[in-house]
């Protein structure tokens, strides 16, 4: 069976589908030695060779699995896989792949802790960070500032951010001391803006001091995980995370 070539290649780990239209646009990307164009479609079986930016990959013949490991992430390290300031970046710390390589489920900002996933499997990533999937994710967040009923029913029902309302699904008080300045919540959110959860509490004059993220989807963060640590999760786990998208063919 056919395919796009941007969705075949985002499957194996090259990249989000957007990226992989951008080099197809700049002829960095070549199948069997000729170049390719997006919407070109293509078997998955007939391909021998990739290169991508000068770089060949050379494709081996077994059945692909899907992976998904959970990382640990500790504040400080960043979302990307160069940075020219030279911080230190989360897939520094990954497991090496001998084929393929590791997809990022979503992203956390450089000031966030907490659950991050990662797959071999482009098309997985994708449906489970597209906003109309709703895959909810939930947070411990420390605020600081004046919060009573009011603040909370505007964050539930939605509040104007920069780039147009969000809300949280849910949101509750689990630091009940009154005397304290700064105050844990516990919030559920089904989208993954950038900085979506800092922007939402500023709009009601409040600032977050520490935000770390325990769930996505299904999967929870381990207790026994260390920050900076990883663990692959079991196959059961990746077909219960899987069964919460559905892989549309396009």
């Amino acid at each position: 069976m056919s395919e796009k070539i941007q969705k075949i290649l985002s499957h194996l780990g090259y990249g989000s589908r957007r990226n992989i239209e951008n080099m197809i646009k700049f002829g960095d990307i070549s199948i069997n030695g000729k170049k390719i164009v997006i919407g070109q479609r293509l078997n998955n079986k007939n391909i021998e060779v990739i290169t991508i930016k000068g770089e060949t990959v050379s494709i081996k013949k077994t059945d692909f699995k899907t992976k998904i490991i959970i990382y640990n992430k500790p504040e400080g390290e960043i979302c990307t896989r160069n940075d020219y300031k030279k911080r230190p970046i989360v897939f520094d710390k990954l497991p090496l792949l001998n084929i393929h390589r590791w997809i990022s489920i979503g992203r956390l900002d450089i000031n966030t802790r907490g659950l991050l996933l990662f797959t071999n499997n482009g098309n997985l990533a994708n449906e489970l960070m597209h906003p109309s999937n709703k895959i909810e994710r939930e947070y411990y967040i420390r605020v600081f500032g004046k919060i009573n009923k009011n603040t909370m029913n505007i964050l539930k029902n939605g509040v104007k951010i920069k780039d147009g309302y969000a809300a949280f699904k849910s949101i509750q008080t689990i630091d009940h001391a009154c005397s304290k300045k700064n105050k844990w919540f516990k919030g559920v959110l089904c989208e993954g803006r950038n900085r979506e959860i800092r922007s939402m509490w500023q709009a009601v004059q409040c600032q977050v001091s520490r935000l770390i993220r325990i769930r996505y989807g299904n999967i929870f963060l381990p207790k026994n995980l260390k920050l900076g640590d990883w663990s692959e999760l079991s196959s059961e786990s990746v077909n219960n995370l899987s069964n919460l998208v559905s892989l549309k063919d396009s």
